[in-house]
């Protein structure tokens, strides 16, 4: 829980006499310290030797992987890349046409929810829709596409803790009730199709965010915002829908494959509520918070419709994403302008590296909401372990400062942009950013 105040913009980020740097959060009064010496740690995680793929397991190497569709739930969309190189969105595709196509990315329910069908059902009365009920019997009529959902419901259930004599014992119309969140339920995933770069031939050359082309992460986040979209669709008691992204295991993932996650809940979140209540008391903090990055000299990067800041007053070391003019949620921006987030965020997961744990966390305004609350994504580096000292006093210990951070990545996007792997973009000293970009 963050150290509750009202934090001055002068004392948004100190450096004091020793070095140290006190950073308070302008919109969540979270209270941060970087102690002098505390910062000469390696970002990655430690690997043991890297190890040689195996041939036979291309494609197979996880759950998530193209050769293993039938091991997650039936999806709900794929985005496909054709041969004359244009993208195509194919939706609700039968069990037995799943290997017609390769999905460069998947929208698929989560085996395991975080907020489950059976929440929404029991709390809220929430059944099937019309079409979800005719989609989920068209995928059981065919004798794959029931086969599938049997041994999906089967995997769920043992992993439940139930015997293998217990599932067998159940009725197939007990079973198939089990089934329902797999066509109305409102966490779902969106898979990329890599789980290693292309040619990979070591067990550490994964493929993360930054691997991608600057357009396949432009799809990737299109894909996200399109569908954060229709789950405000699924339930009227839906009220917010928490997008984010858990890289490597230290940062939460499941699988060190490239997804990201979306969950309906029938709540504002403590964030959103406590950024309302701040931004009503002073609708100028977005300015404020834009100012200090400003004149602290901690702008990353930026093009036409974005700017990318090293982040202050988070308990990880942070990057930001911050689409520029009037407020916008992320379904609502035009193409222009996705592709100027997406490049951006491309760029500052490609300097981060795919070695990093890390969290990326979408904030946007619920559609319930008319106060202008601004979408915008941080990028967490998890490399370090909340411990007693934060539990104890709320104020949390972060080990390399936003200074330190924004040299860092300003370093490595300067050389990306330079060899072409990301967009083109301004960088470090070439920025122009003014708060009254927020409102133009």
């Amino acid at each position: 829980m963050a150290k509750e105040h009202a934090p001055r913009r002068d004392h948004a980020l100190v450096r004091l006499a020793d070095g140290t740097v006190k950073q308070h959060n302008l919109l969540t009064g979270t209270e941060v310290w970087t102690v002098p010496g505390r910062g000469n740690r390696p970002l990655s995680v430690h690997h043991e030797a890297p190890q040689p793929l195996d041939p036979d397991r291309e494609g197979r190497h996880c759950a998530f992987c193209e050769e293993r569709y039938l091991e997650t739930p039936p999806e709900k969309s794929r985005l496909v890349r054709r041969e004359d190189g244009s993208w195509e969105q194919l939706d609700a595709l039968p069990a037995d046409r799943l290997h017609d196509t390769v999905a460069e990315f998947r929208r698929i329910p989560n085996l395991f929810e975080i907020v489950s069908y059976n929440y929404w059902h029991l709390n809220h009365d929430h059944t099937p829709s019309e079409a979800e009920h005719r989609r989920m019997a068209e995928y059981l009529s065919s004798g794959t596409g029931y086969e599938h959902v049997m041994n999906v419901v089967r995997a769920r259930m043992l992993a439940g803790g139930l015997s293998e004599a217990e599932f067998a014992a159940l009725t197939d119309s007990a079973k198939l009730q089990q089934a329902n969140g797999f066509f109305s339920g409102g966490h779902d995933v969106i898979v990329a199709r890599r789980h290693f770069v292309d040619g990979a031939t070591q067990d550490t050359q994964l493929a993360g965010s930054g691997t991608l082309t600057p357009e396949e992460h432009y799809r990737y986040m299109a894909f996200t915002a399109h569908s954060m979209a229709d789950l405000y669709g699924l339930d009227p008691a839906v009220r917010y829908v928490a997008t984010f992204q858990n890289w490597l295991k230290p940062a939460g993932a499941s699988f060190d494959h490239l997804h990201k996650q979306l969950v309906a809940i029938d709540e504002h979140s403590v964030q959103t509520e406590a950024e309302m209540q701040r931004l009503r008391a002073d609708p100028a903090i977005y300015d404020d918070i834009l100012r200090v990055a400003v004149t602290r000299r901690l702008v990353i990067a930026q093009n036409d419709h974005a700017v990318a800041l090293a982040g202050f007053g988070h308990r990880y070391p942070t990057v930001s994403v911050w689409p520029l003019h009037a407020p916008l949620n992320p379904w609502e921006v035009d193409d222009e302008q996705m592709r100027a987030a997406s490049d951006l965020l491309h760029a500052m997961h490609a300097a981060t590296g795919v070695d990093v744990p890390c969290n990326e966390e979408w904030y946007h305004r619920p559609p319930d909401v008319s106060t202008p609350m601004r979408w915008r994504i941080l990028l967490k580096w998890r490399i370090s372990t909340i411990a007693g000292f934060e539990g104890g006093t709320r104020i949390y210990l972060n080990t390399i400062d936003p200074w330190d951070v924004c040299a860092r990545v300003v370093s490595r996007v300067r050389d990306l942009r330079d060899r072409g792997l990301v967009a083109p973009m301004r960088v470090g000293e070439e920025c122009h950013v003014t708060a009254e970009m927020l409102h133009d």
